[in-house]
């Protein structure tokens, strides 16, 4: 490790450990403090809704005061669950293309939008999702960061953490353009595809992040974030004859 001590020897767990394994590595050697927090704040929670129960003359006070201290732990429990679960695309136990595709289908199948998946401009740029719909066509593309790094917007300049994010905004943006060009020119139908890049892990500050032509958000909100940026007419049968041409046109990938 950088900067290390010559004199103390390295645990061999950590040497060339990527972050991601060593995030994994720790929250496991740290369960069994997690959990004495959890059985001590679920202790606390009797105590208190006990008391609780007895200050307002409930009955059984001290059933009221078990299944409150049960509700504390599990609460517990399922946060600390859920936190875990948020890096599993970044610890690459799931895949966020996956993900993100059930979320779109879900949240735009009924209004009438069409998902492909892993498609790309041949010896050009790839992308995860187009989405093709009454309201216009963007292109999504996915990608996983630390559970520590905030993603943020400062003088118009995308970043990531300290790392600026210009180069990922560039290439979604050339992509969008090419795929746009491409698209309009094999279908008869105008288009101007909009770039989107959806966060797995990380802290987005704010509901989405706007920077250099591109837009941020979480999973959970792609779908409801392509239905407000509206910005076409589309007809279903344009839509149609989109979705075809771009199943023709653009290959898939693997």
């Amino acid at each position: 490790m950088p900067n290390g001590s010559i004199y103390v020897p390295q645990d061999d767990k950590f040497k060339w450990g990527s972050p991601s394994v060593m995030y994994e590595l720790r929250w496991r050697e740290t369960r069994s403090e997690r959990r004495r927090r959890r059985h001590f704040m679920a202790v606390a929670g009797v105590i208190l809704f006990t008391a609780l129960a007895f200050y307002r003359s409930l009955p059984m006070p001290f059933l009221v005061g078990l299944l409150g201290g049960g509700a504390v732990w599990v609460t517990d429990a399922f946060i600390s669950w859920r936190m875990f679960e948020r890096t599993a695309v970044w610890r690459g136990k799931r895949s966020g293309a996956v993900r993100t595709g059930r979320l779109l289908r879900r949240g735009l199948g009924r209004h009438g939008y069409r998902v492909l998946d892993g498609r790309a401009v041949p010896g050009k740029a790839s992308i995860d999702h187009l989405v093709i719909g009454p309201g216009g066509v963007w292109i999504v593309d996915n990608e996983a960061w630390p559970p520590d790094t905030h993603i943020a917007a400062y003088g118009g300049k995308l970043f990531f953490g300290e790392r600026s994010g210009g180069t990922v905004a560039k290439g979604l943006v050339d992509a969008a353009t090419t795929m746009g060009e491409l698209l309009s020119r094999e279908s008869g139908i105008p288009v101007q595809i909009t770039p989107v890049l959806v966060i797995h892990g990380g802290r987005v500050i704010g509901p989405s992040v706007t920077a250099e032509g591109l837009t941020l958000f979480l999973p959970r909100r792609a779908a409801r974030w392509i239905l407000g940026d509206a910005h076409a007419g589309l007809t279903e049968e344009q839509v149609e004859v989109l979705a075809r041409t771009a199943a023709r046109i653009l290959r898939r990938m693997n």
